[in-house]
């Protein structure tokens, strides 16, 4: 299955997103900006990206689902289920929140909050999963006293493939209401251009959440999206993904500091990265830790414990357009989360990392002149 014909304005928006950006320029080009300080009149906004990871290989099932051999299907998805189970998400989900409480974000944006819902015994099989991340998420956080609620979510992936089997996926956005406040004009989006129905019940689409926030009088959009993953067998999911993050810079103010948040599924360089930059993004990894190469993704799908996550590429980002302090770029820190052995949490079997993906919790400055 081909993703669907892109139109003539993206590709030459892409064109000159390429030109615009730099994808040869080096990661430690830019000097290292100087902590948190900002001078006089400098505000501070800070927030945390994080796949939660569904806890097993969905891209495994859906390759099944896609594969013409049928007999592949259910000994897939059965295995799968088998690891979900390990990778309990009542214990990951108070890790999460411990790593809120410590940083206090003002807005978290979540990619794969999952519901998941499976019961194999009319087929014979002693295999039931019942999970629904959300609820689960935020009575962790509310037990450690903390005042989160969510500011916009977007569905995305529904797959029903085989009866008693139901998974719904959603990108989400939690903010901090004791700081927060969260104005008319939150956006929850499907993207226009998606893989759609992959295999029978199967519906593989993406989207966006954008919400306007104000943080300390300070007028913001922070945006949790979740562009497109790599599908095997599947040609041109680097122009799909491209056409996905077109669509949305393009809905985005300009009249205030933009934060994005996410998995966006592409490493620096890629014809995603070029659009995001060429729209006048920064990529606040490569300003603020430049030469630290920052991996995040992808931990080992049973989530098993060791001295090191084995991430061999960066695909999560915190992107900042608007935000540039007196050196005329984004100033501020960032660090990752979930990337230390004392991060993991104990599962039913064996220690687990919280994700297969690193998170990442940023701290940015903004200018006196911006968003107000």
């Amino acid at each position: 299955m081909r993703p669907s014909i892109f139109p003539t304005s993206f590709l030459v928006f892409l064109l000159l997103a390429c030109q615009s950006a730099d994808p040869g320029s080096p990661l430690g080009s830019a000097a290292v900006k100087g902590g948190t300080g900002g001078g006089a009149g400098a505000d501070r906004i800070t927030v945390y990206g994080q796949n939660i990871y569904v806890g097993t290989d969905v891209d495994a099932i859906f390759a099944a689902l896609v594969s013409p051999d049928p007999n592949d299907d259910l000994p897939t998805l059965v295995q799968q289920l088998l690891v979900l189970q390990q990778t309990d998400f009542t214990a990951r989900a108070g890790g999460i929140a411990a790593e809120i409480d410590r940083a206090r974000p003002d807005v978290v944006g979540l990619n794969e909050i999952s519901r998941i819902d499976v019961d194999l015994t009319p087929l014979g099989l002693p295999v039931t999963a019942h999970e629904d991340f959300l609820p689960e998420l935020l009575d962790a956080i509310a037990a450690r006293g903390l005042h989160y609620a969510v500011a916009g979510e977007v569905q995305n992936l529904v797959a029903a493939p085989l009866p008693g089997v139901s998974y719904i996926d959603w990108d989400v956005v939690l903010v901090n209401t004791d700081r927060v406040t969260v104005g008319p004009g939150v956006v929850e989006r499907n993207f226009t251009d998606n893989l759609g129905p992959v295999a029978p019940g199967t519906n593989v689409i993406r989207g966006w959440v954008s919400i306007p926030a104000t943080v300390n009088g300070r007028a913001y959009t922070v945006v949790a999206t979740h562009p497109e993953s790599d599908l095997q067998g599947v040609p041109g999911i680097d122009l799909l993904r491209a056409a996905q993050v077109t669509e949305l810079v393009a809905s985005l103010p300009t009249d205030r500091p933009v934060i994005l948040l996410g998995d966006f599924n592409d490493v620096p360089g890629s014809p995603m990265y070029q659009v995001i930059t060429g729209a006048g993004f920064e990529d606040v990894w490569a300003e603020l830790r430049p030469g630290v190469a920052g991996l995040t993704c992808c931990g080992p799908g049973d989530l098993a414990g060791g001295s090191r996550p084995g991430y061999s590429k960066r695909i999560d980002y915190v992107f900042a357009r608007g935000l540039d302090g007196p050196p005329g770029r984004v100033m501020g820190q960032i660090d990752r989360f979930g990337t230390n052995p004392a991060d993991q949490v104990q599962g039913p079997s064996y220690r687990l990392w919280l994700s297969d993906h690193a998170g990442l919790v940023a701290t940015l400055l903004t200018p006196a002149s911006a968003g107000r």
